[in-house]
């Protein structure tokens, strides 16, 4: 896949998940959860490789939060997420472990690394682990439902050559 078909459907991605932000989303407390974010970043991460996976996720964040359909709190949890997601894929070539790495990347450390943002921002000392349950529970469904919907892209045969050097049919293609 060119360079430019990356980017385009980095940008197709971005547009939808942009686009149902404002459709899409659970206000837990400061935050605004979004399931569609992870399921973006497991895509991008499987389908791109780490790098189109972090850019968009960093992209949509801001896009979100220009919108007013975001939060602040959607940089750390969005992009540690799409990083370890990427990684993880780009290393086993197993959706497994990029479902693993968002969850664990955006609902674990993600959650960890808004604690300091909002204490400098809010000025209100928060529980350490106050987002990791919300954090969890948006980025294993929105991780889950990328999962699924990329072990029924491999198993089609027509949708193979969507996937990049990253994907586990490489070989095939």
């Amino acid at each position: 896949m060119n360079k430019t078909r990356k980017l385009t459907l980095t940008s197709v991605i971005i547009a939808i998940t942009t686009i149902s932000s404002h459709l899409i989303f659970i206000p837990v407390g400061f935050a605004k959860i979004f399931p569609i974010q992870h399921f973006a970043n497991v895509l991008l991460a499987v389908l791109l490789g780490p790098w189109y996976a972090v850019g968009g996720a960093l992209i949509v964040s801001t896009l979100r939060n220009l919108l007013g359909t975001g939060s602040i709190f959607a940089f750390p949890g969005s992009v540690i997420g799409a990083l370890l997601a990427g990684f993880l894929y780009s290393k086993t070539k197993k959706l497994g472990f990029a479902f693993v790495g968002e969850v664990v990347g955006t609902g674990i450390l993600g959650a960890i690394a808004t604690y300091p943002i909002g204490v400098l921002l809010f000025g209100k000392e928060l529980t350490l682990f106050g987002f990791v349950p919300a954090f969890m529970f948006s980025s294993f469904t929105g991780a889950f439902l990328a999962f699924g919907l990329l072990k029924v892209m491999m198993k089609n045969k027509m949708m193979g050559g969507l996937l990049d050097e990253n994907s586990a049919y490489n070989s095939r293609i």
